[in-house]
Order: structure tokens, then sequence, then C-alpha cells
């Protein structure tokens, strides 16, 4: 059997044998909901679409995902489980690989969950299902983004706390990147290339655009990217702590 799907089988299974599974989905839920209909005003906006869903998933990811990856590599480290795991036959990237993509699984089972308001949608009107389709798929990968930014930093410590707080300060970071009160603080001293690419590193930039029905490859190559990056960053980092 394949080594990363071995290791994908073993840390879902670990999500669902402790409560840290069923928390995590349930505040999901509720916060989504909450921020859908009390904060977003799906009813009164009058419009069969789930704009106000979508819009605030990067705020929920960045609180949300941070909790989940802080342990991937962490507690592995805490418990001294990480030489066991290295003894075994499979190779860094295989288990590098296997621990994240069990997480972005997981996280697409809560993601998945959230079909109730989609299915309200449309009983209330008539909405560009295709739209919607493209906003879920946006929303994984950008949870696949900050989860793959999670997984990179939680091998940095062994302390989970220490690993939560560096990943949702990493995560906001690129948020803010594209908001126009940082752009417009940098482009005084800053050459405007300069200030393209860094407004191009936001992950605000990247789904909203795809929120509200543009679909451009560019965006979903984005995520991509960022998620191969912190991969291979978790790799090495895993790699020096291995060696020292």
């Amino acid at each position: 059997m394949n080594p990363v799907w071995i290791i994908l089988k073993r840390e879902l299974h670990s999500y669902f044998a402790t409560p840290v599974a069923y928390v995590f989905i349930v505040i999901f839920l509720i916060l989504t909901g909450a921020f859908t209909f009390q904060i977003g005003g799906l009813y009164e906006r009058g419009q069969a679409d789930l704009i106000p869903f979508f819009t605030f998933h990067p705020w929920l990811y960045l609180f949300l995902v941070p909790a989940l990856s802080m342990r991937l590599w962490a507690e592995e480290r805490k418990t001294g489980t990480i030489e066991l795991l290295m003894t075994l036959p499979v190779t860094m990237w295989q288990a590098v690989l296997g621990k994240f993509l069990a997480a972005w699984f997981f996280t697409g089972i809560a993601l998945v969950l959230t079909f109730p308001l989609w299915i309200t949608v449309n009983y209330l009107g008539d909405p560009d299902n295709g739209v919607i389709l493209a906003a879920y798929i946006g929303s994984f990968m950008m949870a696949g983004g900050f989860l793959a930014i999670g997984a990179c930093l939680s091998a940095v410590t062994r302390n989970q706390v220490i690993a939560f707080i560096i990943t949702v300060t990493v995560c906001f970071l690129f948020l803010l990147a594209g908001y126009d009160l940082v752009l417009s603080a940098i482009q005084g001293w800053m050459p405007q290339p300069i200030v393209d690419a860094i407004a191009s590193l936001s992950f605000l930039t990247h789904f909203s655009s795809i929120i509200k029905g543009v679909i451009d490859l560019r965006d979903l190559v984005y995520f991509g990217l960022i998620i191969v990056f912190f991969l291979i960053a978790n790799a090495v980092v895993l790699d020096m702590k291995k060696a020292s």
C-alpha cells in the first residue's frame, strides 16, 4: 500500500479518535452560519448567492486552520514519535505529503458539511451554481495554502501554542498584503513592480476574484504554488532538524 495513503489514514483516524475533529467541525459550521446570516445579512441582501458566506472564509481560516495545523509536527516532536515515524520505510516527502493531505481532506469534510447553505440559496432563488462551485474550489485551495504554511511552521517548534501564534501571524501578513491601506503605505518608497508583487501575494486578492465569478486559472495556480513551496520548506525544515 502507498505510504502516503497509510499516513493519511493514520492522521485522519487520530483526528476522529479525539474530540478535536468534532469540535473543529462544530465551531466551523456555527461560525460560518453566524457570519453568513447575522453579519453577512444573507436574507436582507435579497440576492440568491453565497458571497456573504465565502467573504468570511479567509478570516475563519486565519484562526481555525492554524489550530488544526499546529499539531501536525509540533506534537510529533514533543512526544518523540517523529523519530519513530522517520524509522519507518517512508521518505520525508511521503510523510510530509501524507500528513498535509490528511489535514486538507479533513478541512474539506468541514467545508462539504456547509452544503445546507447551498441548498438554502437554491430554495430562495436562482443562483449561479457554477460560481458557487468555483468559490467552493477556491475556498478549498485557500485552506490548502493556510495548511501548508501551518504545517511548515509546526515543524519549526515543539510547542503547539508557539506554532499557532507564528502561523496566525504569517497568514495574517499574506491576507494583509492586498489591502489598499498596506499598499498605499509602501507605494511612496518602493518601486511599483515590487508593490504589485506584494499585492499579488495576497490570499484575499486571489480569492475575492474567484467568489465574484471571475474564474482565472492564475488564481488557482497561485494557491497551488503556495502549497508546493511551503511543503518543500516543510521537508527542508524537518531535514535540518533531523540532521541537528
